[in-house]
């Protein structure tokens, strides 16, 4: 789809997650490809807000960004910026802080400190509606170690690794791994199943080759942005032909104080992330 192409040539713009959630969006926005040029009916155009807001285990401060866009015509190319909003976070001792832009609709603030299990509302003032949410900071566990094996893929016979970690048996919990090369594999997982267990994150490519540098990421992440993901994967791989039934709206936890009719798109959602890196022998 030309949207995007257009975000892949944009890349650098964006953090990887906020080109997940972009390209998820879009998908489901306009969910087949383009083979002939009909009359379309144009719908409003909605604010995309993808603000992942991640503080990296043993690192003070990290700057943060917030990603304002809007969604477009079925034939359009470029990604629409919105670059005239105020954005503001207040955690729970009415501490507030500012995110200024930048460029491209990406919007930063360079101090920002989250701090663990607590309570933020993010605000959003455009053209003067309100959009807001709430989310508490996630913790997660440590990657305690990397497992290559040779027996991934269909046939038994690819490179797979295993990112092996130990789930906290007090507690309920729900990860985002994603593991990055040449390309990006995003997994989610839950610990109904392996709680208190040690237990890993899995990644298996046929392209991957000795040598190659992984780059893993483990998120904690809550279960309302758990059952989102989930959703959107279902959506995702359902396939989209013009003779099926298209994918669903799938809304997050930001909504429009103001006019809840003119929902926004996108998540409002904050984590611990633990990495690590792995050159593959």
């Amino acid at each position: 789809m030309k949207i995007l192409l257009s975000i892949i040539k944009n890349k650098r713009h964006y953090n990887l997650k906020q080109l997940l959630y972009l390209s998820l969006v879009m998908i489901l926005v306009s969910s087949c490809e383009k083979v002939v040029d009909v009359d379309l009916e144009e719908n409003r155009a909605r604010l995309v807000i993808n603000a992942s807001l991640e503080q990296y285990k043993d690192a003070e401060n990290t700057m943060q960004s917030i990603l304002l866009s809007k969604t477009t015509g079925f034939y359009d190319e470029a990604i629409v910026p919105v670059e005239d909003a105020l954005i503001e976070l207040t955690d729970a001792s009415g501490n507030t802080f500012e995110f200024s832009h930048a460029n491209n609709g990406i919007y930063i603030n360079k101090i920002l400190n989250l701090e663990l299990n607590e309570e933020y509302q993010l605000k959003i003032n455009y053209k003067d509606e309100i959009y807001s949410a709430s989310e508490k900071m996630i913790s997660v566990t440590e990657i305690e170690s990397i497992q290559q094996t040779e027996t991934g893929g269909f046939a038994g016979d690819e490179i797979e690794l295993k990112a092996f970690y130990q789930d906290p048996a007090a507690e309920v919990n729900f990860y985002l791994f994603t593991f990055k090369n040449d390309k990006t594999k995003l997994e989610i997982y839950e610990d109904e199943f392996s709680n208190g267990n040690r237990i890993f994150g899995y990644y298996s490519n046929e392209e991957i080759e000795v040598n190659d540098t992984i780059q893993i990421e483990m998120s904690g992440i809550s279960k309302a942005y758990y059952e989102y993901l989930f959703i959107l994967r279902s959506q995702v791989g359902s396939g989209g032909g013009p003779f099926e039934t298209q994918p669903a709206t799938v809304k997050g936890n930001i909504v429009n104080e103001t006019n809840k009719e003119n929902y926004p798109f996108g998540y409002f959602q904050l984590s611990e992330v633990d990495s690590t890196s792995y050159i593959v022998r």
